[in-house]
């Protein structure tokens, strides 16, 4: 079950991330049997969507809980398009980015701790289901 959440404090259990608070920004959080084992974090600007952060526990991973977040977002709003940034190195993410319709639309220098990041966006009429 996908559902916001509105407590922030509640995923600090789960990671390290800090949530940006701002009229703009949603988390969204994966559950199985009442716990959370995912969220998302994004913003909503207009006609544009940015994927600020996204997180599932390890033992979940590969269970398509990043997907159903991510296709909960575009289900769920009219949008222009949807950006985001990923590590160069972190390539389960980036295939599963790809399979969704996102490009690589740029290169941030140095933007994980001196790695290069991919800039990545995925228009509305060619998001991949």
């Amino acid at each position: 079950m996908i559902k916001e959440i509105k407590d922030i404090n509640y995923i600090k259990n789960l990671s390290n991330y800090k949530v940006t608070l701002n009229p703009f920004n949603k988390v969204i959080g994966y559950y199985i049997n009442d716990i959370l084992v995912g969220f998302l974090d994004y913003s909503v600007m207009y006609e544009k969507i940015e994927i600020n952060y996204i997180f599932v526990i390890n033992e979940y991973r590969r269970k398509s809980i990043a997907y159903n977040l991510i296709k909960y977002v575009v289900d769920n709003y009219d949008f222009e398009n949807i950006t985001l940034e990923v590590n160069v190195n972190n390539v389960s993410a980036i295939n599963l980015y790809k399979k969704l319709g996102f490009k690589i639309i740029g290169i941030r220098k140095k933007y994980y701790d001196g790695i290069d990041g991919y800039l990545m966006e995925v228009k509305n009429d060619n998001f991949s289901n």
